[in-house]
C-alpha cells in the first residue's frame, strides 16, 4: 500500500519527530497560487505514490503565484508512472547545502530489518546503487525494536557537524518504520539546509497490506492504487485480479497456488497474463471470474489450476465448467485438478468439456505455453 509524498510526511515523519518543510496540499491551480502568497518561493511537486516525479517534469520552482498557478496548471492531470496527478505540494522552497539518503526496509534472506544511509542522495540513487554500491552503508538490524543511537553513529560518523542529527533522525525513522508496519520508509533526499537545518524533503513509505488491520487509522490515507479497467471491474466483483503483460492466463483457487502457477509459467519461458484467484467463490463467482480473465486481449491460452484439501475440487469445477459452456470462449484451455474431489472433477471436466485434466501442474503450464506460443 503506497503512500504520496504530503501523507507520509504528515503522517509517518512529523509524529516521528522529523523536521519537515512547510508546505500546502493543493488539488487546484489556485491554491498553488495562494500558498506561495502565504510562504514565499516554493516547489509544486506532483502527488503520486511513484519515483522520478522531476524527470518527469512533476516538479517545477515557483518564485511568485503566477509562476505557481501556471506549474500547477501543468502539473495537474499529468501521468507519472501510470497515475494521474490530482493534487500537488506547494512546498517552501529551500537552499541545500548537502543531500543524503535514509532508508529502513526488509532483508527476506536474513529475516531482519535493513538501514541504509548514503552520503550522496538524490533522484538518482538507484544508479549510484549500481555503479557503486559501496557508497551505501548498511545496518542489518537482527534484534527487532533495537536499533540504537550508538549504532546510527556507526553510519554517519564521517559527516562531521551532521553526525549527531542525521544519527537521531535514523533511529527515529527505524522506529517509525516498526510503529507503522512499513514495507519501505525512505528519505531520499534528507537535505541540510543553508541554514543549517536538516529536514527531509521527501518521502516514500509503503505500508504492508497483511498490517492493514493494525493500521487503519494509516490506511485512510493512502494513495489510491493504480489499477487497469479490468481490474477495476473485477474489484467490483470482490475479485481478486491484476492484469500483467503475458499471454498465458491463469485462474486457481488460493492465492499460494495461483503464485506458484505464475511462478512456473515464468519457469518454463511463459508469461503470465494475470493473477486471478477465486478459491472456494469458484462455484458462484467462475463465471464473472472467467469473463474479466478472457477479456484481456492478450490472452491465448488459459491454465486453470484447482488444488483441494477443505474444499472439493469437483465443486469448483462444476462451477468453472458451467461458466464455460454458458461463455463458450474459444481459448484454449488446460486443467490441472489435484485433491479432495479430484477424481470426480477430472470426470466432470472430460464429460462435459471433453478434456482431459493433466496429472502435473507443470504439463498443464507447458501446454499452455506452447499453444500461446
Amino acid at each position: 500500500m503506497n503512500f504520496n509524498e504530503h501523507d507520509a510526511k504528515k503522517a509517518i515523519l512529523v509524529p516521528a519527530g522529523i523536521p519537515v518543510l512547510n508546505g500546502r496540499l493543493c488539488h487546484e491551480a489556485a491554491e498553488a497560487a495562494e500558498a506561495v502568497r502565504a510562504l514565499g518561493p516554493c516547489a509544486i511537486k506532483a502527488q503520486v505514490p511513484t519515483g522520478k516525479r522531476g524527470k518527469a517534469g512533476g516538479i517545477k520552482l515557483a518564485k511568485t503565484p503566477e509562476e505557481a498557478q501556471q506549474a500547477a496548471e501543468t502539473i495537474l492531470g499529468m501521468s507519472i508512472g501510470g497515475y494521474e496527478v490530482g493534487a500537488v505540494l506547494a512546498e517552501q522552497a529551500a537552499t541545500i547545502r548537502k543531500e543524503y539518503y535514509a532508508a529502513v526496509l526488509h532483508a527476506p534472506s536474513e529475516r531482519a530489518s535493513l538501514v541504509l544511509f548514503c552520503a550522496e542522495g538524490g533522484m538518482d540513487i538507484e544508479e549510484l546503487a549500481e555503479e557503486r554500491p559501496q557508497a551505501i552503508r548498511r545496518f542489518l538490524v537482527k534484534d527487532p525494536g533495537h536499533f540504537t543511537m550508538e549504532d546510527a553513529l556507526m553510519l554517519t560518523v564521517d559527516l562531521d557537524d551532521d553526525a549527531q542529527e542525521v544519527a537521531r533522525i535514523l533511529v527515529s525513522l527505524y522506529r517509525r518504520y516498526r510503529e507503522t508496519d512499513a514495507e519501505l520508509l525512505e528519505i531520499n533526499p534528507l537535505a541540510r539546509l543553508d541554514d543549517g537545518r536538516v529536514v527531509a524533503l521527501d518521502c516514500k513509505f509503503v505500508l504492508d497490506d497483511a498490517a492493514s488491520s493494525r493500521q487503519e487509522t494509516l490506511c485512510a490515507h493512502a494513495a489510491p492504487a493504480k489499477s487497469t479497467a479490468l481490474e477495476r471491474e473485477a474489484a467490483a466483483q470482490g475479485l481478486k485480479y491484476i492484469e500483467l503483460d503475458g499471454e498465458v492466463g491463469i485462474l486457481a483457487n488460493g492465492a499460494g497456488l495461483t503464485m506458484t502457477t505464475m511462478d512456473v509459467v515464468s519457469h518454463y519461458g511463459g508469461r503470465p497474463a494475470n493473477f486471478m484467484e477465486i478459491g472456494g467463490d469458484a462455484y458462484t463467482k467462475a463465471e464473472p471470474a472467467l469473463r474479466v480473465v478472457l477479456t484481456n486481449p492478450k490472452l491465448r491460452s488459459l491454465v486453470v489450476n484447482f488444488c483441494g484439501a477443505f474444499a472439493r475440487t469437483d465443486v469448483m469445477a462444476e462451477g468453472v465448467v458451467n461458466a464455460w459452456k454458458k461463455l463458450k470462449p474459444e481459448i484454449p484451455v488446460f486443467f490441472s485438478v489435484h485433491g479432495t474431489g479430484e477424481d470426480e472433477a477430472v470426470a466432470l471436466i472430460t464429460a462435459e468439456l471433453g478434456l482431459t485434466p493433466y496429472d502435473l501442474m507443470e504439463d498443464a503450464v507447458q501446454a499452455a505455453i506452447g499453444t500461446a506460443q
